[in-house]
């Protein structure tokens, strides 16, 4: 019940309550991961994230595709849970709207976290990735949400995926739990 007040205060004040999300880990890397959202820079993405987490959403699910020296990508929230059949792990979102992207020039640096998307740039819903190096290709084209402000050794330890996909086998990592902090 908690969540869910807290999810309607989120969607009702909109993006300000959105500070920071708190992940988590566990797997080969065990730990928490603190990402400052940045709601100045995309506004509507920081908001449905918080949303997303404040709901519980993001508990369980894994870290699908890791490329080593890229990034660490997760949040499907319909295909990624752990436990469940994660063979289209990558694919999908939440029940909620897809959002228009929200470019900025903040640059795709270490620690960056970034909204994963189709080919069609208003297409990221739920799915982020985190940057374990720079990836200043993706500058301009995928919307910024927020950034790693403690935990990256966690991050630097999440199981790589294979091939040039990076999807992860096995047991992937995941993220047990995520709050919504101030």
């Amino acid at each position: 019940m908690r969540n869910l007040v807290v999810a309607a205060l989120i969607l009702v004040s909109g993006p300000a309550l959105a500070a920071s999300l708190q992940i988590e880990v566990e797997g080969q890397a065990n730990g928490t991961v603190t990402i400052e959202l940045l709601k100045d820079v995309a506004p509507e993405h920081a908001a449905q994230i918080a949303a997303i987490a404040a709901e519980g959403g993001y508990d369980g699910v894994v870290f699908h595709r890791v490329i080593d020296g890229f990034m660490a990508q997760t949040g499907d929230v319909e295909f990624g849970k752990m436990g469940g059949n994660m063979s289209r792990a990558g694919m999908g979102g939440s029940n909620r709207p897809d959002l228009k992207a929200e470019f900025s020039d903040i640059p795709f640096d270490r620690g960056v976290v970034g909204m994963a998307r189709s080919q069609n740039p208003n297409s990221a819903n739920s799915q982020f990735f985190i940057m374990f190096d720079q990836g200043h290709f993706l500058n301009g084209q995928y919307t910024v949400v927020g950034r790693v402000i403690e935990g990256m050794e966690i991050v630097d330890a999440i199981k790589r995926g294979q091939g040039q996909n990076g999807l992860v086998t096995g047991q992937p990592d995941m993220m047990t739990r995520v709050t919504v902090i101030d």
